[in-house]
Protein backbone atom coordinates (compact mmCIF):
# COMPACT_ATOMS: atom_id res chain seq x y z
CA UNK A 1 0.00 0.00 0.00
CA UNK A 2 0.76 3.50 -0.67
CA UNK A 3 1.63 5.39 2.81
CA UNK A 4 0.31 9.11 3.17
CA UNK A 5 3.58 10.59 3.40
CA UNK A 6 4.75 12.35 -0.06
CA UNK A 7 7.16 14.05 -2.10
CA UNK A 8 5.52 17.42 -3.08
CA UNK A 9 7.13 19.28 -6.45
CA UNK A 10 6.15 22.77 -7.29
CA UNK A 11 6.71 23.01 -10.84
CA UNK A 12 7.26 26.03 -13.71
CA UNK A 13 7.58 25.75 -17.06
CA UNK A 14 10.19 28.22 -18.23
CA UNK A 15 11.22 29.67 -21.76
CA UNK A 16 14.64 28.90 -21.52
CA UNK A 17 15.98 24.72 -21.81
CA UNK A 18 17.13 24.95 -17.68
CA UNK A 19 16.06 23.10 -15.33
CA UNK A 20 16.67 24.62 -11.87
CA UNK A 21 16.09 22.55 -8.46
CA UNK A 22 15.36 23.93 -5.38
CA UNK A 23 14.50 21.63 -2.17
CA UNK A 24 12.62 23.14 0.98
CA UNK A 25 15.25 21.39 2.87
CA UNK A 26 18.30 23.42 3.56
CA UNK A 27 20.67 20.35 3.57
CA UNK A 28 20.16 19.62 0.24
CA UNK A 29 22.01 22.15 -2.12
CA UNK A 30 20.59 23.67 -5.25
CA UNK A 31 21.11 22.31 -8.73
CA UNK A 32 20.32 23.27 -11.99
CA UNK A 33 21.76 22.11 -15.52
CA UNK A 34 20.91 21.99 -19.29
CA UNK A 35 17.35 19.64 -19.97
CA UNK A 36 19.68 18.58 -23.37
CA UNK A 37 22.74 17.52 -21.27
CA UNK A 38 21.27 15.08 -19.03
CA UNK A 39 24.53 13.81 -16.55
CA UNK A 40 23.98 11.11 -13.23
CA UNK A 41 26.47 9.95 -11.38
CA UNK A 42 25.66 6.76 -10.27
CA UNK A 43 28.88 7.17 -8.14
CA UNK A 44 27.63 10.07 -5.84
CA UNK A 45 23.65 9.51 -5.55
CA UNK A 46 22.68 13.30 -4.61
CA UNK A 47 19.31 13.87 -4.42
CA UNK A 48 18.90 15.91 -7.53
CA UNK A 49 20.07 12.44 -9.58
CA UNK A 50 16.64 10.76 -8.41
CA UNK A 51 14.73 13.72 -10.11
CA UNK A 52 17.12 13.76 -13.27
CA UNK A 53 16.25 9.83 -13.67
CA UNK A 54 12.28 10.80 -14.21
CA UNK A 55 12.97 13.55 -16.36
CA UNK A 56 15.61 11.67 -18.43
CA UNK A 57 13.22 8.29 -18.68
CA UNK A 58 10.19 11.05 -20.41
CA UNK A 59 12.56 12.60 -22.47
CA UNK A 60 13.91 9.64 -24.07
CA UNK A 61 10.32 7.36 -24.07
CA UNK A 62 9.23 10.71 -26.27
CA UNK A 63 12.37 11.61 -27.99
CA UNK A 64 11.55 14.89 -26.79
CA UNK A 65 14.43 16.81 -29.05
CA UNK A 66 13.57 20.61 -27.23
CA UNK A 67 12.19 19.53 -23.65
CA UNK A 68 10.84 22.37 -21.99
CA UNK A 69 12.88 23.93 -19.13
CA UNK A 70 11.48 24.25 -15.41
CA UNK A 71 11.98 26.09 -12.12
CA UNK A 72 11.42 23.54 -9.34
CA UNK A 73 11.10 23.39 -5.61
CA UNK A 74 10.75 20.25 -4.07
CA UNK A 75 9.33 19.18 -0.36
CA UNK A 76 8.21 16.09 0.82
CA UNK A 77 7.44 13.84 4.31
CA UNK A 78 8.25 11.13 4.03
CA UNK A 79 11.58 10.17 5.48
CA UNK A 80 14.96 9.45 3.58
CA UNK A 81 17.20 6.69 3.58
CA UNK A 82 14.57 4.87 5.41
CA UNK A 83 13.18 2.00 3.60
CA UNK A 84 9.97 4.14 2.48
CA UNK A 85 10.55 4.90 -0.89
CA UNK A 86 11.05 8.29 -1.17
CA UNK A 87 14.32 7.71 -3.67
CA UNK A 88 11.20 5.98 -6.20
CA UNK A 89 8.94 8.76 -5.16
CA UNK A 90 10.78 11.51 -6.41
CA UNK A 91 11.67 9.50 -9.38
CA UNK A 92 8.00 8.85 -10.15
CA UNK A 93 7.02 13.08 -8.80
CA UNK A 94 9.73 14.02 -11.57
CA UNK A 95 8.67 11.58 -14.48
CA UNK A 96 5.14 13.41 -14.06
CA UNK A 97 6.32 16.97 -13.75
CA UNK A 98 8.42 16.43 -17.25
CA UNK A 99 5.25 14.92 -18.17
CA UNK A 100 3.21 17.35 -17.86
CA UNK A 101 5.60 20.31 -18.48
CA UNK A 102 5.64 19.29 -21.94
CA UNK A 103 2.52 18.51 -23.02
CA UNK A 104 2.32 14.64 -23.47
CA UNK A 105 -0.03 12.25 -21.34
CA UNK A 106 0.27 8.38 -20.81
CA UNK A 107 -1.26 6.18 -18.80
CA UNK A 108 -0.43 5.46 -14.47
CA UNK A 109 1.10 2.04 -16.00
CA UNK A 110 3.09 3.19 -18.72
CA UNK A 111 4.18 6.12 -16.32
CA UNK A 112 4.99 3.85 -13.77
CA UNK A 113 7.20 1.37 -15.84
CA UNK A 114 8.85 4.38 -17.61
CA UNK A 115 10.00 5.42 -13.97
CA UNK A 116 10.82 2.02 -13.29
CA UNK A 117 13.42 1.56 -15.93
CA UNK A 118 14.52 5.27 -15.16
CA UNK A 119 15.37 4.89 -12.02
CA UNK A 120 18.13 2.53 -13.14
CA UNK A 121 20.05 4.83 -14.43
CA UNK A 122 21.12 5.57 -10.87
CA UNK A 123 22.68 1.97 -10.75
CA UNK A 124 19.91 0.40 -8.67
CA UNK A 125 18.50 -2.82 -10.16
CA UNK A 126 14.97 -2.35 -8.74
CA UNK A 127 12.08 -4.27 -9.52
CA UNK A 128 9.51 -2.01 -10.02
CA UNK A 129 6.82 -2.17 -6.98
CA UNK A 130 7.92 0.96 -5.81
CA UNK A 131 7.08 2.70 -8.82
CA UNK A 132 4.15 1.02 -9.82
CA UNK A 133 2.46 1.43 -6.44
CA UNK A 134 3.48 5.44 -6.24
CA UNK A 135 1.05 5.80 -9.18
CA UNK A 136 -1.36 2.87 -8.91
CA UNK A 137 -2.45 3.38 -5.02
CA UNK A 138 -5.85 4.54 -4.55
CA UNK A 139 -6.80 5.67 -0.73
CA UNK A 140 -8.33 3.33 1.79
CA UNK A 141 -6.79 0.04 -0.25
CA UNK A 142 -3.82 -1.36 -0.90
CA UNK A 143 -2.92 -3.45 -3.72
CA UNK A 144 -1.55 -6.32 -4.94
CA UNK A 145 1.07 -5.63 -7.68
CA UNK A 146 1.53 -8.46 -10.54
CA UNK A 147 4.04 -7.43 -13.06
CA UNK A 148 3.67 -9.10 -16.94
CA UNK A 149 1.50 -6.87 -17.47
CA UNK A 150 1.65 -4.87 -14.77
CA UNK A 151 -1.52 -4.91 -13.23
CA UNK A 152 -3.07 -3.92 -9.61
CA UNK A 153 -5.76 -5.33 -7.50
CA UNK A 154 -7.49 -4.10 -4.44
CA UNK A 155 -7.15 -5.96 -1.33
CA UNK A 156 -9.30 -4.48 1.32
CA UNK A 157 -7.88 -4.71 4.77
CA UNK A 158 -9.41 -5.54 7.64
CA UNK A 159 -10.77 -3.03 10.26
CA UNK A 160 -9.69 -3.09 13.97
CA UNK A 161 -5.87 -2.31 13.18
CA UNK A 162 -3.88 0.16 12.14
CA UNK A 163 -0.28 0.10 10.40
CA UNK A 164 2.54 1.71 12.25
CA UNK A 165 5.81 2.81 10.08
CA UNK A 166 8.41 3.20 12.76
CA UNK A 167 12.18 4.56 11.62
CA UNK A 168 15.61 2.37 13.03
CA UNK A 169 16.95 5.53 12.52
CA UNK A 170 19.91 3.65 10.79
CA UNK A 171 19.81 5.25 6.87
CA UNK A 172 20.31 3.18 4.24
CA UNK A 173 20.42 4.39 0.44
CA UNK A 174 20.43 1.62 -1.90
CA UNK A 175 22.45 3.52 -4.99
CA UNK A 176 25.08 4.05 -2.80
CA UNK A 177 25.88 0.72 -1.29
CA UNK A 178 26.39 -2.99 -3.24
CA UNK A 179 23.79 -5.10 -0.72
CA UNK A 180 20.45 -4.57 -2.85
CA UNK A 181 22.34 -5.04 -6.59
CA UNK A 182 23.87 -8.26 -4.80
CA UNK A 183 20.38 -9.59 -4.32
CA UNK A 184 19.19 -8.72 -7.03
CA UNK A 185 22.03 -10.88 -8.89
CA UNK A 186 21.52 -13.77 -6.53
CA UNK A 187 18.45 -14.18 -7.75
CA UNK A 188 19.22 -13.88 -11.12
CA UNK A 189 21.48 -16.52 -10.57
CA UNK A 190 19.32 -18.76 -9.13
CA UNK A 191 16.88 -18.17 -11.94
CA UNK A 192 19.85 -19.36 -14.68
CA UNK A 193 20.78 -22.28 -12.73
CA UNK A 194 17.36 -23.79 -11.77
CA UNK A 195 16.52 -23.26 -15.32
CA UNK A 196 19.39 -25.02 -16.54
CA UNK A 197 18.46 -27.85 -14.35
CA UNK A 198 14.84 -27.84 -16.00
CA UNK A 199 16.03 -28.02 -19.35
CA UNK A 200 15.05 -24.51 -20.13
CA UNK A 201 16.60 -21.83 -21.99
CA UNK A 202 18.36 -20.71 -19.04
CA UNK A 203 20.23 -17.58 -21.18
CA UNK A 204 17.00 -15.98 -21.58
CA UNK A 205 15.62 -15.71 -18.07
CA UNK A 206 15.86 -13.17 -15.83
CA UNK A 207 13.97 -13.79 -13.12
CA UNK A 208 12.85 -16.27 -10.44
CA UNK A 209 8.77 -15.78 -11.10
CA UNK A 210 10.09 -16.76 -15.04
CA UNK A 211 11.26 -20.01 -13.85
CA UNK A 212 7.82 -20.90 -12.00
CA UNK A 213 5.88 -19.73 -14.65
CA UNK A 214 7.48 -21.63 -17.63
CA UNK A 215 7.09 -24.87 -16.25
CA UNK A 216 3.02 -23.76 -14.92
CA UNK A 217 3.99 -24.94 -11.00
CA UNK A 218 2.50 -23.71 -7.75
CA UNK A 219 5.08 -21.31 -5.55
CA UNK A 220 5.00 -24.52 -3.09
CA UNK A 221 6.15 -27.18 -5.85
CA UNK A 222 9.13 -24.08 -6.75
CA UNK A 223 10.02 -24.19 -3.27
CA UNK A 224 10.06 -27.97 -3.57
CA UNK A 225 12.44 -27.66 -6.55
CA UNK A 226 15.09 -25.06 -5.24
CA UNK A 227 15.26 -28.02 -1.96
CA UNK A 228 16.05 -30.50 -5.00
CA UNK A 229 18.45 -28.45 -7.17
CA UNK A 230 20.48 -25.69 -5.19
CA UNK A 231 22.78 -26.33 -2.15
CA UNK A 232 22.72 -24.12 1.45
CA UNK A 233 26.58 -23.23 0.96
CA UNK A 234 27.45 -20.50 -0.71
CA UNK A 235 28.41 -21.09 -4.57
CA UNK A 236 31.42 -19.75 -6.01
CA UNK A 237 32.15 -17.81 -9.50
CA UNK A 238 34.03 -21.18 -10.44
CA UNK A 239 30.78 -23.13 -9.09
CA UNK A 240 28.62 -21.33 -11.48
CA UNK A 241 30.39 -21.16 -14.11
CA UNK A 242 30.99 -25.02 -13.96
CA UNK A 243 26.66 -25.37 -13.55
CA UNK A 244 26.18 -22.96 -16.17
CA UNK A 245 29.21 -24.79 -18.69
CA UNK A 246 30.56 -21.10 -19.62
CA UNK A 247 33.46 -19.23 -18.55
CA UNK A 248 34.70 -17.00 -16.05
CA UNK A 249 34.50 -14.28 -18.72
CA UNK A 250 31.42 -15.10 -20.49
CA UNK A 251 29.60 -14.87 -16.41
CA UNK A 252 31.47 -11.62 -15.76
CA UNK A 253 30.66 -9.77 -19.13
CA UNK A 254 27.25 -11.55 -20.16
CA UNK A 255 25.58 -11.88 -16.55
CA UNK A 256 27.29 -10.24 -13.24
CA UNK A 257 26.40 -6.22 -13.30
CA UNK A 258 29.36 -3.71 -13.58
CA UNK A 259 28.87 -2.93 -10.04
CA UNK A 260 29.59 -6.11 -8.56
CA UNK A 261 32.43 -7.82 -10.26
CA UNK A 262 34.44 -8.54 -7.33
CA UNK A 263 31.72 -10.53 -5.72
CA UNK A 264 33.01 -13.79 -5.38
CA UNK A 265 30.60 -16.16 -3.64
CA UNK A 266 26.79 -15.81 -3.95
CA UNK A 267 23.61 -17.48 -1.76
CA UNK A 268 21.75 -18.54 -4.46
CA UNK A 269 19.35 -21.59 -2.14
CA UNK A 270 18.57 -19.04 0.37
CA UNK A 271 17.68 -15.92 -2.08
CA UNK A 272 15.31 -17.97 -3.90
CA UNK A 273 13.98 -19.50 -1.17
CA UNK A 274 12.90 -16.21 0.39
CA UNK A 275 11.16 -14.99 -2.78
CA UNK A 276 9.22 -17.80 -3.78
CA UNK A 277 8.33 -17.99 0.22
CA UNK A 278 7.36 -14.44 0.08
CA UNK A 279 5.55 -14.35 -2.75
CA UNK A 280 3.41 -17.45 -1.48
CA UNK A 281 2.84 -14.78 1.71
CA UNK A 282 1.67 -12.77 -0.22
CA UNK A 283 -0.88 -14.82 -1.85
CA UNK A 284 -1.84 -16.10 1.38
CA UNK A 285 -2.53 -12.17 2.79
CA UNK A 286 -4.60 -11.70 0.12
CA UNK A 287 -6.97 -14.40 0.75
CA UNK A 288 -7.23 -13.77 4.17
CA UNK A 289 -8.34 -10.06 3.68
CA UNK A 290 -11.00 -11.28 0.49
CA UNK A 291 -12.32 -14.36 3.12
CA UNK A 292 -12.40 -12.12 6.23
CA UNK A 293 -12.39 -14.99 9.07
CA UNK A 294 -13.00 -14.15 12.25
CA UNK A 295 -9.18 -14.31 13.26
CA UNK A 296 -8.18 -12.23 10.08
CA UNK A 297 -5.83 -9.65 12.05
CA UNK A 298 -4.01 -12.85 13.95
CA UNK A 299 -3.23 -14.60 10.98
CA UNK A 300 -2.40 -11.52 8.76
CA UNK A 301 -0.41 -11.03 11.90
CA UNK A 302 1.79 -14.37 11.44
CA UNK A 303 1.95 -13.88 8.23
CA UNK A 304 4.10 -10.43 8.77
CA UNK A 305 6.27 -12.05 10.91
CA UNK A 306 7.18 -14.80 9.19
CA UNK A 307 8.49 -12.08 6.54
CA UNK A 308 10.65 -10.56 8.93
CA UNK A 309 12.22 -14.29 9.93
CA UNK A 310 12.78 -14.62 6.67
CA UNK A 311 14.38 -11.31 5.37
CA UNK A 312 16.46 -11.45 8.45
CA UNK A 313 17.90 -15.18 7.99
CA UNK A 314 17.34 -15.99 4.19
CA UNK A 315 17.64 -12.87 2.32
CA UNK A 316 19.64 -11.20 5.17
CA UNK A 317 18.48 -7.56 4.62
CA UNK A 318 17.65 -6.96 8.01
CA UNK A 319 20.15 -5.05 10.53
CA UNK A 320 20.39 -5.34 14.11
CA UNK A 321 18.21 -2.24 15.15
CA UNK A 322 15.55 -3.18 13.16
CA UNK A 323 15.29 -6.99 14.77
CA UNK A 324 15.48 -4.74 18.05
CA UNK A 325 12.65 -2.49 16.81
CA UNK A 326 10.61 -5.35 15.76
CA UNK A 327 10.83 -7.12 18.81
CA UNK A 328 10.05 -4.13 20.63
CA UNK A 329 6.62 -3.86 18.43
CA UNK A 330 6.05 -7.21 18.84
CA UNK A 331 6.28 -6.51 23.31
CA UNK A 332 4.59 -3.62 23.30
CA UNK A 333 1.05 -5.51 21.27
CA UNK A 334 1.83 -5.51 17.37
CA UNK A 335 -0.17 -8.55 16.20
CA UNK A 336 2.68 -8.30 13.40
CA UNK A 337 5.73 -6.82 12.67
CA UNK A 338 8.29 -6.51 9.95
CA UNK A 339 10.52 -4.58 7.76
CA UNK A 340 9.89 -2.71 5.16
CA UNK A 341 11.33 -1.26 2.09
CA UNK A 342 14.97 -2.57 1.04
CA UNK A 343 16.49 -3.44 4.36
CA UNK A 344 19.66 -2.78 5.83
CA UNK A 345 18.11 -0.07 7.71
CA UNK A 346 14.89 2.48 7.24
CA UNK A 347 11.45 1.15 8.74
CA UNK A 348 9.40 -1.43 10.51
CA UNK A 349 5.40 -1.41 9.76
CA UNK A 350 3.53 -3.08 12.33
CA UNK A 351 -0.17 -4.23 12.33
CA UNK A 352 -1.69 -2.79 15.75
CA UNK A 353 -5.25 -3.36 16.72
CA UNK A 354 -6.77 0.00 17.15
CA UNK A 355 -7.66 0.20 21.03
CA UNK A 356 -3.90 -0.46 21.22
CA UNK A 357 -2.77 1.86 19.15
CA UNK A 358 -2.18 4.73 21.62
CA UNK A 359 -0.55 3.22 24.26
CA UNK A 360 1.93 1.19 21.73
CA UNK A 361 3.06 4.60 20.21
CA UNK A 362 4.06 5.96 23.85
CA UNK A 363 5.87 3.14 24.22
CA UNK A 364 8.26 2.12 21.00
CA UNK A 365 9.42 5.76 22.21
CA UNK A 366 10.08 5.53 25.25
CA UNK A 367 11.73 1.88 24.78
CA UNK A 368 13.88 2.82 21.45
CA UNK A 369 13.70 6.36 20.46
CA UNK A 370 14.17 7.74 24.23
CA UNK A 371 16.94 5.60 24.88
CA UNK A 372 18.93 7.22 22.57
CA UNK A 373 20.17 10.79 21.81
CA UNK A 374 19.85 10.31 18.14
CA UNK A 375 16.60 8.93 17.48
CA UNK A 376 15.24 10.90 20.21
CA UNK A 377 16.07 14.24 18.16
CA UNK A 378 14.29 12.82 15.28
CA UNK A 379 11.40 10.75 16.86
CA UNK A 380 8.50 13.33 15.92
CA UNK A 381 8.94 11.75 11.89
CA UNK A 382 10.60 8.21 13.02
CA UNK A 383 7.20 6.45 14.53
CA UNK A 384 3.36 7.34 12.91
CA UNK A 385 0.01 4.99 11.98
CA UNK A 386 -0.22 5.77 8.37
CA UNK A 387 -3.23 4.24 6.47
CA UNK A 388 -3.56 3.46 2.65
CA UNK A 389 -2.62 6.52 1.02
CA UNK A 390 -3.45 7.29 -3.28
CA UNK A 391 -1.27 7.33 -6.08
CA UNK A 392 0.00 10.03 -7.66
CA UNK A 393 -1.71 13.30 -8.79
CA UNK A 394 -1.62 16.93 -10.53
CA UNK A 395 -2.24 20.18 -8.77
CA UNK A 396 -3.19 22.83 -11.67
CA UNK A 397 -2.98 26.78 -10.13
CA UNK A 398 -6.70 27.92 -10.75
Amino acid sequence: MAIEQDILIAAEPVQTQVVQLANTNSSYLDFSTSVNNIQINKTKPQWHNYFLCGLKGIQEHFGLNNPTGMNCLLDGTIPPSSGLSSSSALVCCAGLVTLRANGKTLSKVELAEICTKSERYIGTEGGGMDQSISFLAEEGTAKLIEFNPLRATDVRLPSGAAFVIANSCVEMNKAATSHYNIRVMECRLATKLLSKSKGLDWKKMLRLHDVQTKLGVSLEEMLTIVEEVLHPEPYSTEEICKCLGISLEELHSQILSQNIQDVSTFKLYQRAKHVYSEAARVLEFQKICSKAPANALQLLGELMNQSHISCREMYECSCPELDRLVDICLQFGAIGSRLTGAGWGGCTVSMVPTDKLSMFLKNVKKSYYQTDGQRLAGENNSLFATKPGRGALVFVEA
